[in-house]
């Protein structure tokens, strides 16, 4: 089933022309990722298909009640809105009668308005939504549903995004750089969700394992025109390569055969025949192929980097907390010549401050950090590149001076260093904010290595940059010879570059002998041996199961209330074993409080049973 049509569609701003007669189709059931350049209107695109924005000629033909879920890089919500009504204010009203429903269950006395809710949600099968509802919130760490938009951060911004656009449960999902601000446990969940979910999506992402994964057809806008590759990113890298081989070889036969033409169309005398002028057509044809050629120019890195000291980087007993809550403590390490360190972690465990008191921009609550006299620091940071109103490209990188120092020497003016960087004599004096997410972080990484550093840190590198610059740049850090530390939520990337791990995880700083995927390899195996060999958990009392796999109406109701029932238990318990350490009592109130604490366990782990018990009947 054809879901919406591309008909020769251009776009343009100003005299920059981004594209210009696409056509192209998305069926139902396809998962399909877009690949271009950096500047050559991926975002425009998906922008175009979301209704966010026109094209100049041509149309896009949707199918009549068609609903799309567009994921913008920069989403704008209902000011003053919470996350909840952010999320309720998306076209979908089971969300509506499921926020209804939760709301009932927290004033069980009312029974009319809680009979009336649960009808709602019988009515709707609202069960698997409610369950897949509450699990999209909890993987992307959206558990506070009542805390304001405006007070999110630019990443759970995006995550806010995230959830609406798939809780909407539209036809079609349109994502613009979806693993953008997610950390790598919810990456690997949005893969595993995106792969089995019977879904159509349309996205522009630079992660090459996620496309790898999830994607079953590549298209790629290469020259200003469109290829399909049906399969996934592995295979569009091989036929790509194919492609690019036979241009290569036709154009080569081009030229051969334009010499011989030209020597023909020399001979001929001025009056010509019948035959001849055939010949002169097909000669002009010729002519175009043989003057055929790929802009396949590509970034060009190179440093003209400062000897490396024996003394690098040393951390003694550095620790660092914020508002109670310790991120890392009693740290100690001292960085050897040509180390190339990953640093994964969940959100807000401390990587970006870890960094931060590395580099001496952050001082540590206690110990210290020894650098070394010949440090020259490279910090590549999330904020990216400070734009200056009314500012050009060139003006940029002349505030390092005209001519920029390289190797064995030599030198290079700002305008050449900029060329190679791939911004050409007529971008260059384009203003800075006219660039694209791509380019300025193009910039940004050419203001970084312009200062020649010995030891490079790149705090999350891989946003927004094309599959191509991507991998310029990991051949650049291969061949680095000084110090690397690299936070990025791109495993490609990570397995391609580093040789250890920094895990942050539990207050501390774990170092692990690999890349990413021996991390994961590792972790998978250590879970697997404790689910076979680990100590054996208490003896549950036999469950029954129902073999039709549904509950009754009373067991339903039962099955909800208990969640509401084990919460709220859950926090007594929390709260009166708090009180144990806080409260001054004698040892008749400790009696009489731990008798307390001994029923609201058993009562606890009651109706934990009988929930896990309902929980199987759910799920046979």
């Amino acid at each position: 089933m054809n879901y919406l049509s591309v008909e020769n569609i251009a776009k343009s701003y100003g005299e920059r022309i981004l594209f210009k007669s696409l056509s192209f189709g998305i069926n139902q059931g396809q998962k399909i990722g877009f690949v271009a350049k950096n500047g050559s209107g991926k975002t425009s695109l998906l922008n175009l298909l979301g209704g966010i924005d026109t094209p100049d000629e041509g149309k896009i033909v949707f199918r009549k009640n068609l609903k799309i879920s567009f994921l913008p890089q920069q989403p704008v919500f209902i000011k003053n809105a919470t996350i909840e009504e952010t999320i309720l204010a998306s076209d979908n009203p089971i969300l509506a009668i499921i926020s209804n429903y939760e709301r009932a269950l927290q004033n069980p006395e009312d029974a009319e308005s809680l009979q009336k809710a649960f009808e709602a949600v019988e009515a709707h099968n609202a069960w698997d939504f409610e369950t897949l509802y509450k699990q999209i919130l909890f993987k992307l760490k959206l558990t506070n549903l009542h805390q304001k938009v405006e007070t999110l951060s630019g990443g759970q911004k995006k995550r806010l995004a995230l959830a609406n656009a798939l809780l909407a449960k539209p036809d079609l999902l349109i994502l613009d750089e979806p693993t953008n601000h997610l950390d790598l446990e919810m990456i690997e969940w949005l893969e595993n969700f995106f792969a089995k979910e019977k879904l159509t999506l349309f996205m522009v992402t630079h992660d090459r394992y996620f496309l790898e994964r999830v994607c079953n057809e590549i298209i790629e806008l290469d020259e200003g025109i469109l290829y399909s590759y049906k399969g996934n990113y592995s295979y569009f890298l091989e036929k790509r390569q194919v492609r690019i081989e036979n241009f290569e070889a036709e154009t080569a036969k081009a030229k051969q055969l334009f010499k011989k033409e030209l020597e023909w169309m020399r001979r001929q005398p001025k009056a010509r025949t019948t035959k001849s002028k055939s010949r002169i057509n097909d000669f002009k044809d010729i002519k175009q192929r043989a003057q055929q050629r790929r802009n396949d120019h590509q970034v060009q890195l190179e440093l003209n980097m400062e000897r490396l000291g024996s003394k690098i980087v040393e951390l003694h007993n550095v620790s660092k907390s914020y508002q109670n809550k310790t991120l890392f403590k009693n740290i100690d390490y001292t960085f050897k010549k040509g180390e190339r360190i990953g640093i994964i972690g969940k959100n807000g465990t401390g990587k970006s401050t870890f960094l931060n008191i590395l580099t001496g921009n952050l001082a540590p609550d206690t110990g210290k950090v020894v650098i070394g006299d010949t440090v020259k620091f490279g910090f590549y940071t999330q904020s990216g590149i400070n734009i200056k109103q009314g500012q050009k490209v060139i003006d940029v990188i002349r505030e390092y001076g005209d001519y920029i120092p390289l190797k064995k020497g030599r030198q290079i003016s700002a305008q050449q260093l900029l060329e190679r960087f791939l911004f050409d004599r007529k971008k260059q004096y384009d203003f800075v904010e006219k660039l694209s997410g791509g380019e300025l972080k193009r910039l940004y990484l050419c203001t970084v290595l312009i200062k020649n550093p010995n030891f490079l840190i790149l705090d999350e590198p891989t946003n927004d940059l094309d599959i191509v610059t991507l991998n310029v740049l990991e051949n650049f850090l291969l061949d680095f010879p000084g110090c690397l530390i690299v936070v990025s939520h791109d495993r490609y990337f990570m397995d391609k570059i580093v040789d250890h791990l920094f895990v942050f995880e539990n207050e501390s700083i774990r170092d692990f002998p690999g890349n990413y995927s021996d991390f994961r390899d590792f972790e998978t195996a250590k879970k697997i041996e404790k689910q076979s060999f680990g100590s054996p958990s208490k003896p549950k009392k036999e469950w029954k199961t129902n073999k039709t796999g549904k509950l009754s109406y009373n067991q339903q109701k039962e099955y909800k209330r208990l969640e509401s029932e084990i919460s709220k238990l859950e926090k007594q318990k929390e709260q009166l074993e708090k009180e144990f350490t806080t409260h001054n009592w004698n040892i008749e109130e400790i009696t009489i409080q731990s008798e307390k604490l001994q029923e609201l366990i058993i009562t606890l782990e009651e109706k934990t049973d009988r929930w896990f018990e309902l929980s199987m009947l759910l799920e046979a």
